[in-house]
Parts: C-alpha cells; sequence; structure tokens
C-alpha cells in the first residue's frame, strides 16, 4: 500500500513535538497530510479490516475448540495474536444481542404453526371424531361409557367451548377497578395477600393498554434488551468466587477477570451460532432437517456446559481431581445465583412494563 504524504512542517500535530522523520519521537503520530484522497481512506481501512480479521478469526476458533487456550497465552504475555479480552465481550455481546432482538419473533410463531400442523395430521381432531354431546350420549347407550362419565364428559366438551384465551388471563376481574372494589369491600377471608393483589394490579393495569400479545412482546424485547447490562454487572462476581478458591499470591483478581471474560465471550458466541443454526434448519420443511437441528442444538448446550470444566483445569494447571471440586463448587454456586437473578431481573422487567 502507497505511503501517505508527509507534512512539509515538522511540528507534530499531536504534541507539537519537533519531527525530524516520520513518526514523532515523543508520541509516535505520523507526521503526514491530515487531508487524504478516498483511495488511500480505502486502502487504509482494508488493511486495517485484514489485521483485524486474521486476529478475530485466530481468536474465535481457539476460543471456541480449546478451552482456556485464548486466556493462558494472553495472560502469559502473548497479546498481539489475540483480540484484547474487554474488547472481544464488548464486540461479541453487542453483535449477539443486536442480532437476536432484530430478528423477527414471526419464525416462532411459524414453527408452532408448524408443530401444531404435524400434529393435527397424526392426531384427528374432535370434529373429525364426532365427539360431541349426541355422540357421548350414543357410547351410554352400547355400554362404553358410564352414565356419571356421559355427564363429565359433556360438562369438558361445554366448558371447552366457552374458554375464552381473553378472560382466562384477566383472573376473573374486569378490570383494575373492579379489583380495588373488591379488595376494599369484601370480607376480609376473600380479600388477596399484600404480594398478589399487587401482582394482579399491575397485571391488569398493563392488559388494560396492551393485549396479551404485545405485553409478552414487550416482556421479551426489555429482557433481551437489558440482559447485556445484567451479564456485565454479574462477571466480576463470578470472577470474585474464582479468586476466593485458588491461591491469592499466585493469582490476581486480574487473571480471574481474564478467565471470566474469555468464558462469557464463548457463552455468547455459541448462544449466537446456535440461533443461527436454528434459524437456518427453520427455513426447510424436512422432518429430517428438525431432527439435524435437534442434535446440533444439544450438542451446542451440552459443550456449553461441560466448556467450564477443561478450561478451569487448563488455566489453573490443577489435578483433575482437585479441579474438578473446585470448578463444581464454583458451578454449582454461581447456578444458583444466577437462578436468583434471573427471577429478580424478570420480575424488575415486569414490573417496568407499560
Amino acid at each position: 500500500m502507497a505511503k501517505k504524504k508527509l507534512r512539509s512542517a515538522t511540528d507534530c500535530l499531536n504534541c507539537k513535538h519537533v519531527v525530524d522523520e516520520r513518526f514523532c519521537p515523543n508520541c509516535g503520530q505520523e507526521n503526514t497530510e491530515i487531508r487524504i484522497t478516498f483511495y488511500h481512506l480505502f486502502t487504509h481501512f482494508f488493511e486495517d479490516l485484514t489485521h483485524y480479521d486474521k486476529k478475530f478469526w485466530k481468536t474465535i476458533i481457539f476460543l471456541l475448540f480449546k478451552p482456556a487456550a485464548v486466556t493462558k497465552a494472553y495472560t502469559s504475555g502473548q497479546r498481539m495474536s489475540f483480540l484484547p479480552p474487554f474488547r472481544l465481550y464488548i464486540f461479541t455481546s453487542f453483535v449477539t444481542f443486536l442480532l437476536i432482538s432484530l430478528f423477527p419473533a414471526g419464525n416462532a410463531k411459524k414453527a408452532v404453526t408448524n408443530v401444531k400442523n404435524k400434529m393435527e395430521q397424526v392426531v384427528p381432531a374432535l370434529d373429525s371424531l364426532k365427539i360431541d354431546e349426541k355422540g357421548v350420549d350414543g357410547l351410554t347407550k352400547i355400554g362404553i361409557i358410564s352414565q356419571d362419565k356421559n355427564d363429565t364428559i359433556k360438562k369438558l366438551l361445554k366448558d371447552t367451548k366457552e374458554i375464552n384465551p381473553e378472560k382466562i388471563t384477566d383472573f376473573g376481574y374486569k378490570g383494575t377497578k373492579q379489583l380495588d372494589w373488591i379488595q376494599k369491600h369484601s370480607a376480609e377471608k376473600e380479600k388477596l395477600g399484600k404480594t398478589e393483589y399487587w401482582f394482579l394490579k399491575k397485571w391488569l393495569t398493563v392488559k388494560e393498554e396492551n393485549t396479551n400479545k404485545e405485553i409478552v412482546n414487550k416482556f421479551g424485547k426489555s429482557f433481551i434488551l437489558n440482559m447485556p447490562k445484567v451479564l456485565f454487572i454479574y462477571m466480576p462476581v463470578f470472577a470474585f468466587f474464582l479468586w476466593l478458591f485458588h491461591d491469592k499470591k499466585r493469582w490476581y483478581f486480574y487473571d480471574h477477570g481474564i478467565f471470566t471474560l474469555h468464558l462469557f465471550s464463548f457463552l455468547l458466541l455459541m448462544i449466537l451460532l446456535l440461533f443461527f443454526i436454528d434459524k437456518l434448519f427453520a427455513l426447510s420443511v424436512s422432518p429430517i432437517f428438525d431432527w439435524l437441528n435437534l442434535i446440533v442444538q444439544s450438542a451446542g448446550l451440552i459443550w456449553m456446559v461441560f466448556y467450564f470444566f477443561p478450561a478451569h483445569r487448563r488455566f489453573y494447571g490443577e489435578s483433575h481431581l482437585v479441579s474438578f471440586f473446585k470448578s463444581s463448587l464454583v458451578y454449582v454456586l454461581n447456578l444458583i445465583i444466577v437462578t436468583v437473578l434471573l427471577i429478580l431481573y424478570g420480575l424488575y422487567t415486569y414490573i417496568n412494563l407499560k
């Protein structure tokens, strides 16, 4: 690539130091013309992209298939061959959640519809079997169904026909006004508990302005949108548990932080990879591809769960038994905390629904 034209002036534009050659001896900035041609801009961009591309793909391949290899190399000083851990995590987090949030949610509905159609091909509907009140009476007359079962089946058929999904989610209340009135004027034993009343009122308040589908969509979008913040806040907690169970003199919190950044980056990459594979297989209607998708998704999930154990052993250099004990303990503790955190996060998302 052609080099940029040098400036005739010898003062550095960045630090004002005297520049005798191409690069400033004080700050390292190249003393070239700041106004360049489109050709130079394009070729410079291509050079940066190619350089980044080599680092990127090497980091991704090592991260996915060689647990702790990137972490060991980076902490031992081999840093020019891989992306910096923090930049890697920011990139994978941004791309993963952005693409998942932008992907049309209609595909999930389409998948459910396909499953429903396949089920209907195998299991005949009640109408096709002619199971109605008269049919039940006929089965009773020939002795297949007793009179008690006759009455029960008729009631079930009647209740099923009268089911309204929208009314079910109202929990028997027409709105917040009716709920407040009943809570205020009903007998003490018929009143709802404070927690139950609060949840139900919040639901009815949101329900007055949105349909069930809109509520689910809003909750899902908000949950995914804020998930990167939750993960970012939780990473120091994960690193803290690693620090807690390892030699404080040999391992600094910094080392555990690098290990955590690479582990979370791996998990995000796997989520993104499995997400795209699922969408790719969803384009086909062949049951063979459905089975292949199930196998790939299952293998990916197993690898995500198992990955932490070899990564822990290789990075910390402990025996199989000691590493398995420590990693299992860290795994279980974090699993409990993550479960509680997700419940609280789901509650927070629900509280802020509008």
